[in-house]
């Protein structure tokens, strides 16, 4: 919502004063304003200081002079100054219109706020949720204390329910006692982190914060790999941090390709020097605004150690998917032979796949899952209209199936294919058995459409379209099955509040990692492990790992992803939901899965077409190139089909 009034805001150069719920708790007028580049954000828990309304007031007019076209303040339910004297959005309104001159209005947002569909995250956190209250409710004993299921950064925790709700009353209590310090410690240390960074990327001239000039350093940063919602508000907040603190923000255009070749284009190069307000409109735009593509540093290590050491970067911020892990891991083993690299590095990681070693959580995959949510609610709208139709949807994620996972979870998926799994023959034909199962148990009232979610790897035999043919000529008219490929629509539009908020906050802390290098010599920088490093979210905590370690010890290079994948028991649960049996995940024996050499079994399936009455399961038949195991009939290898019948092929 706040977007389609900024949008307003900026078209007008208007004043927005924007009110939001929260009488105890400033929790979303906080993500509003870090996640929109809010002006001014009012929230209970650390009011302003007693002269508020001049120091909101300095700001806004410090922001429009630096060229700012619109004016956003955030105003929560409960929000108070420092007396506890009320706040209300008339007297921000009254102000910014009076002191100040600007064309304002007021939006009140109320139960809008309580949104339509579901977002993918909280799907998936409600599901899992679930989950986690059915095991406790069964692992209970008499003496068992009763449980909250709660979530700390990636983790699905369980805490003591009465304990919580005494922290929770007791924030309300402090802040009645004006004891607000004690307030913002009893919210979690990530409120905190993102008050801290809400402020250190608002206002950039702040004067106390500036470093001696010896320890200011010129940053550089670039975008590697495909574009990820949230690339470009890792960059704004990296841009303002470094305003605030002294340092120089250099934007290396157009990834390492772009450095290379185009350095000392005239009149403008690709090394750019990047002031506040050209950043400062990006929290909230998809893609790159620096351009990014996926050349690695290996294309020309020796022109890029020269433009480092032509342009004096002192530090890099990467921001990218396995991509920029990878050049971080070039740049990190070519220091060997250039000084140039001997800097502190950091990768944030951003890629729709979240498939980045050293992190549970990959910036932009948010965006990729709601984007996906939404495609597949329409498919399912479509499956579920016509009664009796199964969707085959092809996911992207590269080799990891994480993605499919997720949203299979979130849309409650019949079944998933990764490419970690793979997909085996004996699996499509249980699959099959199961839909017949699900179908005939429908009598004409319910509506059940089914989505089946296929990682774009999981298989170069078993394509999309392959297996949505194979179920349609299985069906024996029973159901229909068709096929959908979303694309690239899956990458997003504008970015998630979660992506943009969360890469504010490791954008920030990846700052602060590469400050601490400043003053340092290139071989004391070089001898430090984390000086490159990956920022990351590792079960409850928020961390930095050494690349080298995590190349060595977490790294499947073949397939561009983790070793050890925590998503992966989430199959069993998309199962487990479905009903999908456990069968349908064995390999059949005798295939390259089991490894072994068992005669095959050529008895049709039953329901299948193959048992047409003609012959019966124990009358041999003739091998073709049309049967395969288990009566599923393919067609030739040679002249693969390239349409289904009666078939939609949905493309973004």
């Amino acid at each position: 919502m706040v977007d389609y009034i900024d949008a307003t805001a900026l078209s007008h150069q208007r004043a927005f004063v924007i009110e939001v719920m929260g009488r105890h708790c400033g929790w979303l007028a906080l993500m509003a304003g870090v996640s929109c580049g809010a002006d001014f954000v009012f929230i209970p828990e650390n009011p302003p200081s007693e002269n508020w309304e001049e120091e909101m007031c300095s700001i806004v007019k410090r922001h429009r002079a630096m060229g700012k076209r619109k004016t956003i303040v955030i105003v929560c339910e409960g929000a108070q100054d420092r007396k506890l004297n009320h706040i209300t959005g008339k007297m921000v309104n009254d102000l910014l219109a009076t002191r100040i001159g600007l064309d304002t209005r007021i939006t009140t947002l109320g139960h809008v706020q309580r949104g339509g569909p579901p977002c993918a995250y909280d799907r998936m956190l409600s599901t899992l949720q679930g989950v986690e209250a059915v095991k406790a409710v069964l692992e209970a004993t008499p003496e068992t204390p009763s449980p909250v299921i709660c979530i700390v950064e990636n983790k699905i925790v369980r805490k003591d329910l009465m304990q919580a709700i005494q922290l929770t009353q007791q924030v309300a209590k402090d802040i009645a006692a004006r004891d607000f310090e004690a307030a913002m410690k009893g919210r979690d240390a990530e409120f905190e982190e993102y008050w801290k960074a809400f402020n250190i990327t608002t206002a950039t001239d702040k004067s106390d914060m500036l470093l001696p000039p010896e320890k200011r350093m010129r940053v550089g940063i670039i975008h590697v790999g495909a574009p990820a919602g949230g690339m470009n508000a890792a960059t704004r907040a990296a841009v303002a941090y470094c305003l605030t603190k002294g340092h120089s923000p250099i934007a290396l255009h157009n990834g390492f390709p772009g450095l290379c070749r185009h350095h000392d284009d005239k009149p403008l190069g690709s090394v750019r020097e990047i002031k506040w307000i050209d950043a400062e409109q990006w929290a909230s735009r998809g893609g790159s605004e620096i351009g990014t593509n996926r050349g690695l540093p290996s294309g020309d290590l020796k022109t890029t150690a020269f433009c480092f050491g032509k342009y004096q970067i002192d530090a890099l911020f990467m921001v990218g998917g396995f991509e920029a892990f990878t050049a971080v891991s070039e740049l990190r083993k070519a220091r060997e032979q250039y000084d140039a690299f001997k800097i502190p590095m950091v990768v944030l990681p951003a890629t729709v796949s979240n498939n980045v070693p050293g992190t549970e959580y990959s910036v932009g995959s948010d965006t990729c899952l709601n984007a996906l949510i939404e495609y597949c609610d329409a498919i399912r709208q479509s499956a579920s209209a016509s009664r009796r139709r199964v969707f085959v949807v092809e996911t992207q994620g590269g080799a990891s199936g994480y993605i499919a996972t997720i949203a299979g979870l979130s849309i409650g998926a019949l079944a998933v294919y990764t490419p970690e799994e793979g997909i085996h023959l004996n699996m499509l034909v249980e699959d099959i058995k199961f839909l017949k199962e699900q179908f005939a148990k429908d009598v004409g009232h319910a509506r059940s459409g089914k989505i089946i979610l296929r990682n774009e790897k999981a298989s170069k035999t078993y394509t999309t379209e392959i297996i949505a043919n194979i179920i349609l000529e299985e069906s024996g008219g029973r159901f229909d099955a068709r096929y959908a490929v979303p694309g690239h629509v899956q990458q997003g539009g504008t970015p998630s509040p979660m992506d943009r908020v969360r890469a504010v906050r490791f954008g920030v802390k990846s700052l602060q990692h590469i400050e601490a290098y400043a003053g340092k010599t290139r071989k004391e920088i070089a001898d430090d492990p984390l000086s490159a490093a990956i920022i990351g979210v590792r079960g409850s905590k928020v961390k930095f790992s050494p690349m080298e370690r995590i190349e060595r010890e977490e790294t499947d290079w073949k397939d561009r992803r983790p070793k050890n994948e925590f998503w992966m028991n989430l199959i069993d649960i998309v199962d487990t939901l479905s009903g999908r049996p456990k069968a349908c995940r064995t390999p059949m024996p005798g295939s390259p899965s089991m490894h072994g050499n068992v005669p095959q079994d050529r008895t049709p399936m039953p329901g299948s077409p193959a048992m047409d009455g003609h012959r019966t399961p124990a009358e041999p038949m003739e091998p073709s190139p049309h049967d395969v195991l288990g009566g599923l009939r393919l067609p030739p290898t040679s002249a693969p089909p390239t349409s289904v019948p009666n078939g939609v092929r949905w493309q973004g």
